[in-house]
């Protein structure tokens, strides 16, 4: 795969709002971007000035990135576009009146960013994430893992949160990951789960830990029900999904292979295609490099399977 030189490490961010205005705080503290730059429509122009003014005025004490409000123009030699633009999801409204409205939303945002695009890797955070993905990539039409989106991620930094208050160790020694679609029928990837490069399984007998089915599904429900437990508390979730961003970007912009669960599209891998979904994947320069096939248990098979189906009654519903 061609590796372009990455010297500016300039990302453009498409939306303001708080998950934009937080991805770009997050990117300025831990110095992953040379520029940043946040695009919105232009009636929120004064407002994503003001946002940017207020990251770029505590950088002095953590970083060099310059941070601005710009346009649609400011994609032509970013490295990286983060897509966070869209709308949240409405009391009694069903996650497909989400996305038929937030496909709309995403159909003027590509619109705009092909006027300018030259070879930057796309981002998407905007929900529903696995299917927008899909829809980004077929409307670009650019090559296979160029578009991806932040999937289970932050999903899987929930399941390791959980197992770290489980186990009292801290995050470093745990390695598991949630899996599938980004929603209800995401699933905990327990057989390559590890504690200290140990199965899950086999550290928790070796400690006396109690450990069965029935507390793996408790934990399982808990990370999935997250999400809306922190939207039910304060209306929304960002801090989260920033540092995620974060952490992605970084592998992005500092060229370095890193295995995430991130969704991309399939082409046949797992016998799935024509969905993006979230499997562990290695994420570089240039996007989703591969997609990892794993050896997960026949449940966690059948748990993909039914998750990507869902996906795609959902996609072609639209």
């Amino acid at each position: 795969m061609e590796i372009k030189s990455l010297t500016k490490k300039k990302v453009a961010i498409i939306g303001g709002g708080f998950v934009g205005a937080s991805i770009a705080y997050a990117l300025s503290i831990r110095n992953t971007a040379n520029e940043i730059v946040i695009i919105d429509i232009p009636q929120a122009r004064e407002k994503v000035d003001g946002e940017a003014m207020d990251i770029q005025h505590g950088i002095p004490a953590y970083g060099n990135a310059f941070v601005r409000a710009g346009d649609y123009s400011d994609c032509a030699d970013a490295d990286l576009i983060v897509i966070t633009a869209g709308r949240p999801r409405k009391d009694g409204e069903t996650r497909l009146d989400l996305a038929k409205g937030n496909v709309q939303i995403l159909n003027s945002i590509v619109t705009s960013i092909k006027e300018y695009y030259t070879n930057a890797v796309i981002l998407l955070v905007a929900n529903p994430v696995d299917v927008l993905v899909q829809k980004c990539a077929e409307m670009m039409g650019i090559e296979n893992g160029k578009i991806f989106g932040a999937g289970t991620n932050l999903d899987s930094s929930r399941l390791v949160a959980a197992l770290c208050n489980y186990t009292g160790l801290k995050n470093n020694y745990i390695k598991a990951n949630m899996l599938g679609e980004h929603g209800e029928s995401m699933f905990a990837g327990w057989s390559t789960a590890t504690v200290n490069g140990m199965p899950i399984d086999d550290y928790m007998k070796s400690v006396n830990l109690p450990w069965n089915d029935e507390i793996k599904a408790q934990i399982e429900k808990d990370v999935i029900s997250k999400g809306a437990q922190i939207i039910k508390a304060k209306g929304k979730t960002h801090y989260g999904i920033a540092t995620s961003v974060c952490y992605i970007a970084d592998a992005v912009l500092n060229q370095v292979p890193t295995v995430v669960p991130v969704a991309s599209p399939f082409h046949g891998e797992y016998g799935i295609s024509g969905v993006s979904i979230s499997v562990p994947s290695v994420v570089s320069g240039q996007g989703v490099e591969a997609r990892l096939e794993c050896k997960f248990s026949e449940a966690e098979m059948d748990k993909l399977l039914k998750s990507a189906a869902t996906l795609k009654a959902m996609i072609e519903s639209l």
